[in-house]
C-alpha cells in the first residue's frame, strides 16, 4: 500500500510511505531538510511500521508541536488505519 499525507507544520509538505505486511519498505517527503530527511528515509526503510511510530511520535522540531518524523509516524498511523 502506498500512502500520502499533507504535512502540517513542517518545512516538509507531504510524507509518503509504501507499507507491505507492517514493514515499512520506503519512504519520501517532499521539501524540509533534504540530507536529515534521507537519513530519516533510510534508517526506516525495513523496519515495522508500528516499531517507527513508537520511536518517532511525539518528536518536536525546535518550538514547533511538531516534526518531520512526527508527521511521519502519523501518516503511518492514518496508512495502517486505512489498510484495515
Amino acid at each position: 500500500m502506498v500512502y500520502t499525507r499533507r504535512n502540517k507544520g513542517t518545512c516538509s509538505s507531504s510524507t509518503t510511505v509504501k507499507i507491505e505486511n507492517g514493514i515499512l519498505e520506503s519512504v519520501a517527503f517532499v521539501g524540509g531538510c533534504d540530507g536529515n530527511l534521507k537519513g530519516i528515509c533510510a534508517l526506516c526503510a525495513g523496519r515495522p511500521a508500528e516499531e517507527v511510530i513508537r520511536k518517532l511520535k511525539g518528536i518536536r522540531c525546535g518550538r514547533k508541536p511538531t516534526s518531520c518524523p512526527d508527521q511521519l509516524a502519523q501518516a503511518l498511523e492514518e496508512a495502517l488505519a486505512e489498510q484495515n
